[in-house]
């Protein structure tokens, strides 16, 4: 069948198109333009601020300028400000947080309200809401004003801030008192040995907040927010102040090793804390280090040794009690008593802890004339001759007479060659620069100071230190032995005949034994013990005679008085003293010289009459040897 191709039977095609729906569109546009503009005709007409509008966090929508500097006077200064603080000892971590970040605690370090910031009533806030009003809705042109007006309706807008300037002594005032409590020093990592345990202090790093720079992170806070909420102010003008961190292991090298009691700086003059030792778990310890908090204190289980003396102790007793002292009287040449005198102050207020040793030629130092040492008698290779520094064993041998009584240990001691005169037989202590030299050591407990004084030509030497149990030291000695002198003619060309002088001083030889005699708080014997052998030698008297006077018969005449050199007179024994086995200290002299000088009867009689008119070892003529210092400072 053919197609049916009759126009006028077909069917119609829809037309498209035609301006029907721009027609439509344009009225809506129309009145919706008309809607938009009568919108800004109303919000030109407000005298009030739009809704949703806060100004620093106070709502102030609908209200007039004036009605809004009114509220802003009752809650502004009731208002609330938090400061945060960094975290001093943790950053960002690369994973939560950029590492190297500065990260601020979760906790506030202080809240304050405005008013205490200086933000008080008496502030202009007239002048800060019209202000707010203005640089909004006052100043946009009409057709802004219905836009803005919308987005102050949905809450998309409308969160104003001012500036608010607190008044200045207020303001700063805060500012430092704020400061001053972030503030704090940097706890180094520390620990303390209890009895059983230590006690290991985790360290916490410091912070340093200048009032200046936190003027600076409120202001720029301030300033900078513009979100009309209270928010909190992060202190970043804060300055971290590392602290001294500890491992385990280097608290247990530390603390491991030999007890030390405390002791005295001589430095400062101030008291070294006391060290423990102490044997603990090093993994276990360090696991909870690593647990704690910075500033936490942790326990750790030990194996502790306490020291004896603690620096708390040590305060209440430093320098307390007298252990020992002794007096000689200073005899001799001016220059004699002047190198004593010397030596003497070298050693005064001289300190030495538990342990120490004292070197007596190390702390007096070489004498010499350029230190003020002077030439005065002592003794070379048993001749009396003027040397520099002469006498100075006088000084020696008072200290280690209250040494003695002190109960310290004698570490290196001489005796003289000859008896000394100035001190008790075997309580002398000969010295000599690069020779003899007299030391010992501090074994007590507590620490020790030498105190010398020379007055009226008396040397007192004291030893103070802390006697904790009331002991108390007597010394004796023991005579042993006597080597008597020989008196020796040498002819003398020189001398008239028939006369003689002496040339040589004689001395008596002795052997003696001393005894250290400790005593209780009672005055009862604890021990007796020997101390040491003090062997003097004797010295020849020599005399020079000028030539025999012939007699008539021709025979030489010796001079009268004077005996064949080969039969010379032997000086009497002395008297042996009290049996050692009952101890006690000789008597004391008519004259306080501390010396229990024994009067023995070559000493008292024989000696002295050899010596008289003779030159002793003081150099002065017509002296009993007996009364004379005998020092031999050079060997």
């Amino acid at each position: 069948m053919e197609p049916n191709t009759n126009e006028a039977t077909a069917p119609k095609r829809l037309k498209t198109g035609g301006r029907k729906p721009l027609i439509i569109i344009g009225a809506i546009v129309v009145v919706l333009a008309a809607a938009y503009v009568a919108l800004c005709a109303y919000a030109n007409s407000l005298d009030t601020f739009y809704p949703n509008t806060t100004i620093n966090g106070v709502d102030v929508a609908g209200l007039t300028p004036e009605q809004a500097a009114e509220r802003l006077r009752q809650e502004v200064p009731a208002e609330t400000v938090e400061f945060y603080l960094p975290r001093t000892d943790e950053t960002g971590d690369g994973e939560s947080a950029p590492e190297e970040v500065t990260l601020y605690e979760e906790t506030p370090a202080a809240e304050s309200t405005y008013r205490e910031l200086g933000v008080t009533e008496d502030l202009d806030y007239e002048t800060s809401a019209q202000f707010a009003f203005d640089t909004t809705q006052g100043r946009s042109s009409f057709l802004a004003k219905g836009g803005e007006y919308l987005a102050c309706l949905i809450g998309a807008d409308g969160r104003l801030s001012v500036v608010q300037e607190p008044e200045e002594a207020v303001f700063q005032a805060k500012m430092k008192e704020l400061s001053e409590q972030f503030s704090r020093e940097a706890q180094d990592a520390s620990y303390e040995v209890t009895e059983n345990a230590i006690q290991i202090t985790k360290a916490r790093n410091g912070l340093s907040v200048s009032a200046a720079g936190l003027t600076e992170s409120v202001q720029a806070r301030w300033n900078g927010t513009g979100d009309g909420e209270a928010v909190g102010i992060l202190v970043d003008s804060a300055q971290i102040l590392p602290a001294k961190t500890l491992t385990a292991q280097e608290i247990y090298d530390d603390c491991s090793g030999v007890v030390k009691n405390a002791s005295y700086d001589k430095e400062t003059g101030t008291i070294v804390p006391e060290e423990a030792g102490a044997d603990f778990d090093v993994a276990e310890a360090q696991r909870l280090l690593d647990a704690a908090e910075p500033g936490e204190t942790v326990t750790v289980p030990a194996q502790v040794e306490l020291p004896a003396v603690t620096a708390e102790e040590l305060e209440q007793v430093l320098f307390r009690d007298v252990l020992g002292e002794a007096r000689t009287h200073v005899g001799g040449t001016s220059a004699r008593r002047s190198n004593v005198k010397l030596s003497a102050a070298s050693i005064n207020e001289y300190v030495m802890n538990s342990g120490d040793v004292f070197s007596y030629n190390e702390v007096v130092g070489q004498r010499t004339a350029a230190r003020g040492y002077q030439a005065a008698p002592a003794y070379v290779q048993g001749e009396t001759v003027d040397e520099i520094g002469g006498g100075i064993c006088q000084t020696s041998s008072t200290l280690y007479l209250a040494c003695l009584r002190s109960n310290l240990e004698i570490t290196e001691r001489y005796a003289h060659r000859y008896v000394p005169a100035y001190i008790t037989a075997g309580m002398d202590a000969t010295v000599s620069w690069g020779g003899p030299d007299y030391k010992f050591t501090n074994n007590s407990l507590y620490p020790i100071k030498i105190v010398t004084r020379y007055e009226n030509n008396y040397l007192t030497v004291q030893i103070l230190g802390t006697n904790v149990d009331g002991t108390s030291v007597k010394m004796t000695n023991e005579w042993l032995s006597t080597t008597p002198y020989e008196t020796v003619y040498e002819d003398d060309p020189t001398l008239a005949p028939g006369t003689e002088q002496v040339k040589t001083t004689p001395y008596t030889g002795y052997k003696y034994r001393t005894y250290r005699n400790v005593y209780d708080a009672d005055g009862k014997l604890i021990s007796s013990t020997y101390e040491a052998t003090s062997d003097y030698k004797s010295r020849n008297k020599v005399i020079l005679r000028g030539p025999a006077v012939e007699t008539a018969g021709g025979d030489a005449q010796l001079p009268d008085g004077t005996t064949d050199p080969a039969d010379p007179t032997t000086p009497t024994e002395p008297t042996e003293p009290q049996d050692p086995n009952v101890p006690a200290e000789p008597a004391e002299p008519a004259a306080p010289d501390d010396g229990w000088t024994i009067q023995t009867p070559e000493q008292g009689g024989q000696q002295a009459a050899d010596q008289a008119g003779g030159t002793g070892a003081s150099g002065e003529t017509g002296t009993s040897a007996d009364v004379l210092p005998q020092d031999e400072p050079f060997v």
